[in-house]
C-alpha cells in the first residue's frame, strides 16, 4: 500500500513534505508528534523517510490513519558512487519487497560487522564496555552506530591520547556502510516505488551534483528523478535542477529532511511534484 489512505486526491496548492525523519533513524521526532504537526498544519500529505529501514512504515501508516494525515510508503537508502556519499529517496514501495529487504538486511549485518570489529580495537586498547551496552549499539539503525560509538568513548573518558574520540573510532575502523545505488534503484522498481536522488545540492560530506553528474549518474543507474526544492539548495541549483528534470522527463521531489522540531517540515505545493505523485498513485487535481 503506497500510502495511507490508499486512494488520494490533492489540491494543486495543497502542503506536502516528502522528506521527513523520526526516532526511527536519526530524527528526534517521535512519529506521533511529527504526524500531529503536520495534521495541525495542515498537510495534505508527507513521506516519513527514516534511513536504511523499512520497520517505520506499517507502524507510521497505521498511525497516520488514526490522525487522517496521508502518509506516503517511503525510505532514504544511504549510497556511495564514485567513492562519495549518495542518497536515494525511495517513494511508494511494498515494504515485502524482496529485493529491498535483502539489501537492508545486508547493510545491517555489515554495519553489526563493523561495530563488532571497532569494539574489538577498542577493547585492545584497554576499553572495557558493558556487554549489555555493546548489545544495545548493535541493533541500533546502522546510520546511528558509528555515532554511539563514539558517546560511548566519551562516556568512558574518551581519547586516552587527549584528542577527540571521532578520530579515534576512524582509527578503530569505524565506517558507515552503504548500499550500491543502482541495485537501490533496481530494488526499488521491484518494490513498485520511484527512485529519486536526494538532496542533489548538499556540500555537506556528500556528492555535490551538477547536470553533468547527474546525467552520468542516471545512465548507470536507471534513476528516476531528483529531489530538486530542499532548503540547502540555492536559487541557481533549484533552477538548475528543475530544467534538468524537465529536459530529461524526470521526476521530481520536495522536501525540507526535517529531524525534529527546530527544523520543521516545509509546505511545498503538491503540483511541483505533479508527476511524482502521478506515479505512486497520488492525484493531483
Amino acid at each position: 500500500m503506497p500510502t495511507s489512505p490508499s486512494v488520494l486526491h490533492l489540491a494543486a496548492t495543497a502542503a506536502i513534505d516528502l522528506q521527513l525523519h523520526t526516532t526511527y533513524s536519526d530524527g528526534s521526532w517521535t512519529p506521533a508528534a511529527l504526524l500531529d504537526h503536520l495534521a495541525q498544519a495542515q498537510f495534505g500529505l508527507a513521506a516519513i523517510t527514516d534511513h536504511d529501514s523499512l520497520q517505520h512504515i506499517a507502524p507510521t501508516q497505521q498511525l497516520a490513519l488514526t490522525k487522517a494525515m496521508p502518509l506516503l510508503a517511503a525510505v532514504e537508502m544511504t549510497t556511495r558512487w564514485r567513492g562519495e556519499m549518495v542518497d536515494l529517496l525511495c517513494f511508494g514501495i511494498d515494504p515485502a519487497g524482496p529485493m529491498l529487504n535483502n539489501l537492508i538486511d545486508d547493510l545491517l549485518q555489515r554495519q553489526q560487522e563493523n561495530t563488532r570489529e571497532v569494539l574489538a580495537n577498542l577493547a585492545q586498547q584497554g576499553f572495557r564496555f558493558a556487554e549489555e551496552t555493546q548489545a544495545a549499539i548493535l541493533v541500533q539503525p546502522p546510520c546511528l552506530q558509528p555515532h554511539a560509538l563514539v558517546n560511548l568513548v566519551n562516556e568512558h573518558g574518551g581519547d586516552p591520547g587527549g584528542g577527540p574520540a571521532g578520530p579515534l573510532i576512524l582509527r578503530a575502523g569505524a565506517a558507515f556502510m552503504t548500499h550500491e545505488p543502482a541495485a537501490v534503484v533496481a530494488a526499488t522498481h521491484q518494490a513498485g516505488g520511484v527512485c529519486l536522488v536526494a538532496h542533489p545540492g548538499r556540500t555537506d560530506g556528500y556528492l555535490t551534483f551538477d547536470s553533468k553528474l547527474l546525467a552520468e549518474f542516471g545512465h548507470e543507474t536507471a534513476v528516476d528523478g531528483l529531489e530538486v526544492y530542499y532548503p540547502r539548495h540555492t536559487p541557481a541549483q533549484t533552477a538548475e535542477y528543475q530544467a534538468f528534470a524537465e529536459r530529461h522527463q524526470l521526476l521530481v521531489s520536495a522536501g525540507s529532511d526535517s529531524h525534529g522540531p527546530d527544523r520543521p517540515p516545509i509546505q511545498y505545493r503538491a503540483d511541483q511534484c505533479r508527476a511524482l505523485l502521478a506515479r505512486v498513485g497520488i492525484v493531483v487535481d
